[in-house]
């Protein structure tokens, strides 16, 4: 039951977490990227280095003491590990037990020191994809930049193996999309992780990564227009919360309010969650006046 409603609040949490985001500045059309443009994205953040320990204390937290226990008990032993195998083994598990607590931080570090000691494709995907949840999913600025950093690490890594993946691409797509939001990295023009995104849609036109992140960068530069577009096709795919409420969400935006209305009422049948329930029923009520 516990994991059960850590899924729920985590899967909350990421549809809000557009929200904490200032729009993108400097708006501006280009032929070549269907609408997904911004010229420029704001002040660069200060690089702090973001080490496991860090990012695992304050998961810690977030999961209690009782959990914590058992992750700090696997880590004890990691620290006094004699040998390699040993070693990779504890981290491992430590990547599983942070995995089944929805820690994504914690978890993709310890999936990119897999990476690392086994070198395999699928291991640089996975650690790239919980990269890609840390940032998505932790709403701390500091850490942010480290995730984005190690996830293109990651991706470019797996696309060096695999140059024509499509996971690969996509992940690498949607990390320098998320680099960018941060002001990190290019400067004027089409983002590249952008141009990477639609290359995917091009050859995977139902894409479900691919196009939920094309959608939320369009969301964040005020294209909601774009964002429909994205939502619907991941709708007509396969009906799911997350693309029905981001698709209320950008129907509201556009002042067509018996459509957010609609969208929102399907999230709400989608994910029959109490404090979830609450909240659409506020949407709701204010587009009703």
């Amino acid at each position: 039951m516990y994991k059960k409603q850590l899924v729920v609040v985590v899967i909350v949490f990421a549809i809000m977490g557009y929200l904490f985001f200032q729009p993108l500045k400097g708006l501006i059309k280009h032929k070549d990227t269907q609408g997904h443009t911004n010229k420029t994205a704001g002040q660069t953040r200060p690089a702090v280095n973001v080490t496991v320990a860090m990012v695992s204390a304050a998961a810690k937290i977030a999961i209690g003491p009782a959990l914590s226990v058992q992750v700090s008990t696997t880590e004890g032993q990691l620290k006094n590990a004699s040998g390699g195998a040993e070693k990779l083994s504890l981290q491992k598990k430590l990547a599983k037990q942070w995995d089944d607590v929805n820690q994504a931080g914690p978890a993709a570090f310890y999936y990119q020191a897999i990476a690392l000691s086994e070198n395999t494709f699928a291991d640089w995907i996975n650690a790239g994809n919980h990269f890609n949840d840390a940032f998505r999913f932790v709403r701390d600025s500091v850490s942010q930049p480290t995730f984005v950093s190690h996830a293109i690490e990651c991706f470019e890594n797996a696309s060096k193996m695999q140059p024509q993946n499509l996971d690969a691409k996509t992940g690498l797509g949607i990390a320098y999309v998320n680099q960018f939001s941060l002001g990190i990295g290019q400067e004027g023009g089409p983002p590249k992780g952008v141009m990477l995104l639609l290359d995917v849609v091009g050859q995977d036109p139902t894409n479900r990564a691919a196009n939920l992140s094309l959608g939320l960068f369009a969301m964040k530069s005020g294209q909601y227009d774009k964002a429909i577009m994205r939502f619907k096709t991941l709708i007509a795919k396969k009906p799911e919360f997350e693309p029905y409420f981001y698709l209320a969400e950008s129907y509201s935006q556009m002042g067509m309010k018996k459509e957010a209305i609609a969208a929102y009422e399907k999230s709400r049948e989608m994910m029959p969650d109490t404090a979830v329930d609450q909240q659409i029923d506020r949407y709701i009520k204010e587009l009703k006046k």
